[in-house]
């Protein structure tokens, strides 16, 4: 099972856009979202802040590996998805 992090902001068109494009792919594909707010965190505000919105993906237990930022790259999550990666 494919897990994603979404790593957004409460008042981000861009993350709210990023989600709803990814979760268009829900039909296809068996997956699950976590979405975190960044501001709940200062690391996660060092680490992201002006990045979000940015979706990780992993698979099982392996490690996680960033896919996006700002906008749905809908052809490697695809690929992500389908199991070539």
């Amino acid at each position: 099972m494919v897990h994603f992090t979404l790593y957004s902001r409460s008042y981000c068109h861009l993350c709210d856009d990023m989600l709803e494009a990814l979760q268009a792919l829900s039909s296809e594909y068996p997956f699950t979202v976590e979405t975190v707010d960044v501001d709940s965190d200062e690391t996660l505000v060092a680490q992201f802040d002006e990045r979000v919105p940015v979706l990780f993906a992993r698979r099982g237990d392996a490690s996680a590996v960033e896919l996006c930022n700002y906008f749905l790259n809908e052809a490697r999550t695809r690929e992500f998805l389908s199991g070539a990666r």
